[in-house]
């Protein structure tokens, strides 16, 4: 049984990264979807940073998330492997799924930064190049712009983990047949 892992990540950030800085997630937001379309899970957490565990001001206001819930949080190594668990990463097949490729760099990033291996993190396909290309759009666009396009009530908070992968699992529904996975 093939899993689709829709997935977005919030992590870490600055209005203006100082030199030299580096992203951490803080928060994964995923729902498992199998090849007939049936949602079979929901996957929500929040990611405690270690480098630079202090939220700014920005990240905080972009992301909505509080400082407080990033310091009850548990960090990447423990979050991740729930996360594989809850995906079931070694005992099925499966393909990450994400709107951009930015989720996929952030993945590879927090594994080296704690030494894990990051091969999992392969199995991955942009939805939005995808998207851009059936559509035949130009340019590609955000998710929320192509959520409202296709008639989708957004539902949730833009820039959460777990309202951007929700609405990017009713996009992938609605063209389950037309992604190349």
């Amino acid at each position: 049984m093939k899993n689709f892992i829709i997935y977005d990540l919030e992590a870490t950030c600055w209005e203006n990264m100082p030199p030299g800085y580096v992203q951490e997630t803080i928060e994964i937001g995923a729902f498992r979807v199998n090849q007939y379309g049936e949602v079979r899970g929901k996957f929500n957490r929040f990611i405690r940073p270690v480098v630079h565990p202090t939220l700014s001001p920005f990240c905080r206001q972009l992301t909505t998330i509080n400082q407080e819930d990033i310091n009850r949080a548990r960090t990447f190594p423990q979050v991740i492997e729930e996360f594989w668990d809850w995906a079931r990463i070694e005992e099925e097949d499966y393909v990450l799924c994400s709107w951009g490729s930015f989720d996929k760099k952030m993945f590879i990033s927090d594994c080296q930064l704690h030494r894990i291996d990051a091969t999992w993190a392969e199995h991955h396909v942009n939805l939005k190049e995808q998207y851009k290309t059936f559509k035949r759009l130009r340019h590609s666009i955000g998710l929320k712009k192509a959520v409202e396009k296709e008639d989708i009530l957004f539902t949730g908070v833009h820039h959460r983990g777990i309202s951007d992968a929700e609405n990017l699992a009713k996009l992938f529904l609605k063209y389950l047949g037309n992604w190349s996975l």
